[in-house]
């Protein structure tokens, strides 16, 4: 019996919105990861991206637990001397509410060209309206 691998050309992809608000960070990620990488599928090949389209709405509503609003730091280097700038959770929470969804829902994903490809099919947006209405997007509960 030889083991069912999926082409490129015969992926489907279905679209899928999450919702995160009051949600914890972590879960809404690993979902959004979980679906865009296609290990939902009974038919997930791991050198192929299978997965599915993401949009994630009111990510200025997630919720982190414990001290991490406080504790948790996000840092940017300019390349340049001294150049190193460090943001706290609730600094990037307040002002870039989409930029910290997508920083974890990217460390999640593989660190090579197939992952990048991936994370193409991911959208994030700080309040309730999306952009994508038209392609009638499915509802993922977080379990």
């Amino acid at each position: 019996m030889t083991s069912y691998m999926q082409k490129k050309e015969t992926v489907e992809r279905k679209w899928y919105v999450i919702d995160a608000e009051g949600k914890p960070l972590g879960r809404v990620a690993s979902l959004a990861a979980t679906y865009l990488r296609g290990k939902h599928k009974p038919t997930y090949t791991p050198n192929i991206d299978c997965g599915d389209n993401i949009i994630i709405i009111n990510a200025e509503k997630v919720e982190l637990t414990g001290n991490k609003l406080d504790k948790k730091m996000y840092y940017n280097h300019s390349m340049y001397t001294g150049g190193l700038r460090e943001r706290t959770a609730r600094t990037m929470r307040e002002e870039y509410p989409t930029e910290m969804v997508e920083r974890a829902v990217k460390g999640m994903l593989p660190h090579n060209r197939l992952g990048r490809q991936m994370y193409k099919k991911l959208f994030v947006y700080a309040g309730s309206e999306h952009k994508q209405m038209a392609q009638k997007p499915e509802v993922l509960e977080l379990k």
